[in-house]
């Protein structure tokens, strides 16, 4: 069911909800969370599909905030507030509105979005495209205990990750980090199979994809051994290979599907690694709550301080990589089990 609500106002949305659940005979609310999505009319279909897919994990309120920009002055002073109110097979498990803000309510879209909130829910932001820099000092951040980005989206995603570490609060995630969570788990499982002490680590895979860096800075900051961050034709991460005292471990996928997993003095065996969609990435991220520290630190790690596959760093030009050699690290066992 859907409910076309022009030049509108929060309070006229709300009945429009009691109405919607009223009319497919659903009154109770069962609702675990809101998410509110910040987006533009491009994304916001894509957005809203894995956001309703995600939603039959977690049943949610979900609020779209699409803020349309204005031609001429005049519309621009002019405030207005659209939204397309949608319930039951609609809005997946939960419900949908859609608020497109006109001229001066755009630069207040939190006096919009706080009445409509569940109450006494947690509340989560999520910036499919142009998140701001600082998210959690935005009006929008500031209500939300989780708010996810997407550096991959951004023009420069490498460079993008040095500015969220400096801007990071508790309760920032980034979905490229989401992405890398089965490979996290894969190489902790690798670990814990051997004893043995990383003495170095390179990870490859595409050029622009912060999932790769992000991976290598994990790695770096659990292990304390150099990494390596090389580049491959993708898609995606390709290959992550460590040298340990009792040989090479290689995780390696060149399809972006069907990944091998080599342990020296062991068989080979093939292991699913397969590139989710973003629902799944979202699906995920809205499981816990709670401050992500692992991806904080690793974060913080710096990507001015992994090696390319140049000898320098993935940043920094040759030249200002071997007038500041990195320290030597000693070697951790079995680190990335933590």
């Amino acid at each position: 069911m859907k409910i076309d609500l022009t030049d509108t106002t929060s309070s006229k949305i709300n009945k429009a909800l009691v109405q919607g659940r009223r009319a497919i005979g659903t009154p109770a609310v069962g609702m675990v969370l809101t998410l509110v999505i910040v987006t533009d009319e491009e994304n916001a279909y894509d957005s809203l599909k894995a956001a309703n897919e995600a939603s039959r994990e977690h049943p949610s309120r979900t609020l779209v905030v699409i803020k349309r920009v204005s031609r001429s002055p005049r519309d621009r002073a002019k405030p207005r507030l659209d939204a397309e109110v949608r319930v039951g097979a609609d809005a997946g498990t939960g419900e949908t509105v859609v608020l497109r803000l006109y001229g001066e309510v755009i630069n207040h879209a939190q006096s919009v979005v706080l009445p409509l909130l569940l109450p006494d829910a947690p509340v989560v932001v999520w910036w499919p495209v142009n998140p701001p820099t600082d998210p959690a000092s935005d009006p929008l951040g500031g209500l939300a205990q989780r708010r996810v980005t997407d550096t991959y989206a951004s023009e420069q995603p490498v460079h993008e990750l040095t500015a969220r570490a400096e801007a990071y609060t508790p309760g920032d995630t980034d979905l490229s980090w989401t992405r890398i969570t089965p490979w996290r788990s894969m190489i902790a499982a690798a670990l814990d199979q051997v004893t043995c002490e990383v003495t170095s680590v390179e990870v490859e895979g595409e050029e622009f994809n912060p999932s790769c860096e992000l991976l290598a800075m994990w790695l770096a900051d659990r292990l304390h051994v150099p990494v390596k961050r090389s580049q491959s034709s993708g898609p995606g991460l390709t290959a992550v290979r460590m040298e340990t005292s009792t040989g090479q471990i290689v995780l390696d996928r060149a399809d972006g599907s069907l990944a091998t997993l080599s342990i020296q003095g062991q068989p080979d065996r093939a292991v699913a690694l397969k590139r989710r969609e973003t629902s799944e990435l979202i699906a995920e991220e809205l499981r816990r709550l709670d401050p992500d520290d692992t991806y904080a630190s690793a974060l913080r790690f710096g990507v001015d301080r992994l090696a390319d596959g140049e000898g320098g760093t993935s940043e920094e030009p040759k030249s200002a990589a071997k007038s500041a050699p990195a320290k030597k690290a000693a070697p951790a066992k079995k680190a990335a089990t933590k």
